[in-house]
């Protein structure tokens, strides 16, 4: 019966999917299947084929396969590889290269033999790359094939790098880069204008001969790729789609990457469910984007026949479902982001007392605060509570170089016009110069350009946060240690971190925190920065009785937006705020026009924020509530 229902519930499935619970658990075991394959091997005496793959996704799994080597003695003597990729043209020795990749996450902490390692030569002439590719195929063909080859996904739909209108029978060659792929890797780059536009990759139809296939996922980001992937028509357009030809291929996602399959995104589609407030939440705000009705004009037959039966006939009439629903949403309304004092508190979002609450915006760049929650920000101001902005990071990467040398030669002529000596700074300004113009990508700044351009965003910050009405004193800057490496993948954090923002939490002893929770930041500091607040809040529960009363809640905006469905609080801007925030976002100089690390969106902060606003009202307001200009959208977060 189990069976029967798993079945059902996968339906739409279209090639076996295994789901954990996150990336790490998921990566142990596929670890595990990959150690077992080549003890297998070595059992008889056979060598053991892999097709490796490079990027964020496999990273784990080869930190459990070095610590099986070093602890539990698993030898790669008798394994021979094979990677899929590499850009071309690429040199061997640099960051970027698949072969750095792989030394530095896997060759350089195991036995295998050097020989036994094969990854595509970006170095080739190009008149010398159809022999190599044919080669390369001719050397797998020879082994047997791959006995297992581990594959990644990107957000286009390749794996490997067989981009949109790859062949199914294709074969190892060179390739065009999709835009897209160029930009996911510009960060790595320094730039997207760095990243190479070819690459060599193994063929759909090499990957497709491989005894078995395990393509792995993590994260949102990837999430509407896999639902394409597993659910969607076989196309050219998602490559990866060709797998479900396949009947040696499954797909290990943690449950962020499944979050959009249609067991986990709308199960009452394919099973009975247990309904509670947020699934039902949910489940009618899709019921109503479907039939395009606002919330109260849904009938019994619109659930009858959009697979919202079992929800009609056990919470039902559909009437008494829709005005729960409506209620719940209107609740979430507020423009008293603080509570409204000496009110009725029991259907609002915040608590009416204290009047004056201690509110703590962290800010992971210094510029989240004003762009994921500015109206916000200004409105806990002029209702008079006593805000407080923390400045997590410097964002000290994200400053052109040329504005360096604008701010250094503006310092040199002000010392000059107040009659003092600026034979050092100059001195310092032509090692800046000089620097710059030899200085690849990412390559790491001098520590006086850091310093430059950490001014610079502080200085920002300080504008924006005067603009939204806060003194100096409620400005704080805590550099948190992780960040501050100068390079562009920081350090992991540590306790350091923490005990930072303990001290500041102490110092506060916020009723309210603000925290970003838009974990689709492509740099993924703002995941960093999250996780070091939870855990300092955590850690302050244990000892301070003041925490009982605080409560966490969560922006976005920057990279993301809440579902609606999702929406805990929700405060409306007028036209007049929507333009108070814009200007708090303006003080932001460096980050107009052209931030360096946009990410995929092209529009500016300012405008993906506005967009974003406007987009949760009109959200709002097609489920049949108030027509407002703009809204900032926050969820309560239990820690």
């Amino acid at each position: 019966m189990a069976r029967l229902n798993l079945l059902e519930e996968t339906r739409f499935e279209k090639v076996p999917v295994s789901v954990y619970d996150n990336a790490h658990i998921a990566s142990l075991k596929v670890a595990n299947r990959i150690a077992n394959l080549i003890k297998r091997k070595q059992d008889r005496g056979e060598m053991a084929v892999l097709g490796l793959a490079t990027g964020a996704t496999p990273v784990q799994v080869y930190e459990e396969l070095v610590r099986r080597h070093k602890e539990d003695g698993l030898s790669f003597q008798n394994v021979i590889t094979f990677n899929l990729d590499e850009y071309y043209p690429m040199n061997p020795e640099s960051r970027q290269s698949y072969v750095t990749f792989m030394k530095e996450n896997l060759f350089d902490h195991i036995d295998i033999k050097k020989e036994n390692i094969h990854i595509p030569d970006g170095t080739l002439e190009k008149e010398e790359i159809a022999d190599f590719c044919i080669a390369y195929e001719n050397q797998i063909e020879a082994l047997g094939g791959l006995d297992l080859q581990i594959l990644g996904i990107g957000r286009t739909g390749h794996i490997g790098f067989n981009e949109p209108g790859s062949a199914p029978n294709s074969g190892t060659r060179l390739v065009t880069l999709d835009d897209l792929t160029r930009r996911d890797a510009s960060r790595d780059f320094g730039g997207k204008e760095n990243v190479p536009t070819k690459a060599i990759t193994m063929g759909i139809g090499t990957i497709f001969k491989a005894k078995e296939i395990i393509l792995m996922a993590w994260n949102r980001k990837k999430a509407s790729i896999i639902k394409k992937a597993v659910e969607g028509e076989i196309s050219g357009e998602v490559p990866a789609t060709y797998l479900q030809l396949s009947e040696n291929t499954e797909f290990v996602l943690d449950q962020d990457a499944a979050a959009e399959l249609t067991r986990f995104n709308t199960p009452w589609l394919v099973k009975d469910c247990s309904w509670d407030d947020e699934l039902i939440r949910k489940a009618v705000i899709w019921l109503s984007d479907e039939v395009n009705k606002p919330i109260l004009k849904l009938t019994d037959e619109d659930y009858n026949t959009h697979g919202m039966a079992q929800l009609a006939t056990e919470k039902g009439p559909a009437y008494n479902i829709n005005i729960n629903v409506f209620n719940q949403l209107q609740h979430t309304i507020t423009g008293w982001p603080g509570g409204k004092p000496n009110a009725d508190d029991s259907q609002r979002p915040e608590r009416a007392e204290p009047a004056q609450k201690r509110s703590l915006i962290f800010s992971p760049h210094p510029d989240d605060d004003v762009i994921s929650m500015g109206g916000t920000f200004i409105r806990l101001v002029d209702q008079g509570h006593d805000v407080h902005v923390a400045y997590q990071t410097s964002g000290n990467t994200a400053v052109w170089d040329t504005d360096v040398l604008r701010y250094v030669e503006f310092a040199i002529d002000f010392n000059k016009s107040i009659g003092e000596d600026s034979s050092k700074l100059e001195k310092i300004y032509d090692e800046m110069r000089n620097f710059l113009k030899t200085k690849q990508p990412n390559q790491l700044d001098l520590p006086e350009i850091r310093d430059v351009k950490g001014f610079i965003r502080k200085t920002e910050a300080i504008a924006g946060a005067r603009y939204a009405g806060l003194q100096d004193d409620n400005i704080h800057f805590m550099a948190l240690p992780f960040y501050e490496t100068g390079k562009t993948v920081k350090n992991p954090p540590t306790d350091e971190d923490v005990r930072i923002t303990m001290d500041l939490l102490k110092k506060v002893k916020p009723h309210q925190v603000f925290a970003a929770g838009d974990f689709a930041d492509p740099h993924g500091t703002h995941l960093v920065c999250f996780n070091i607040v939870v855990e300092a809040l955590k850690r302050l529960k244990e000892t301070e009785d003041w925490i009982k009363d605080t409560w966490l809640w969560l922006y976005r905006g920057a990279w993301h937006e809440f579902e609606t469905h999702e929406v805990q609080m929700a405060v409306p801007l007028s036209p007049q705020e929507v333009q108070r925030k814009r200007d708090a976002i303006f003080q932001h100089q460096s980050q107009k026009d052209r931030p360096v690390f946009p990410g995929d969106d092209e529009r500016e902060f300012w405008q993906r924020a506005e967009d974003r606003n406007r987009e949760t009202a009109k959200a709002y307001h097609k489920l049949g509530l108030a027509n407002y200009e703009a809204m900032e959208a926050f969820v309560k977060w239990q820690f």
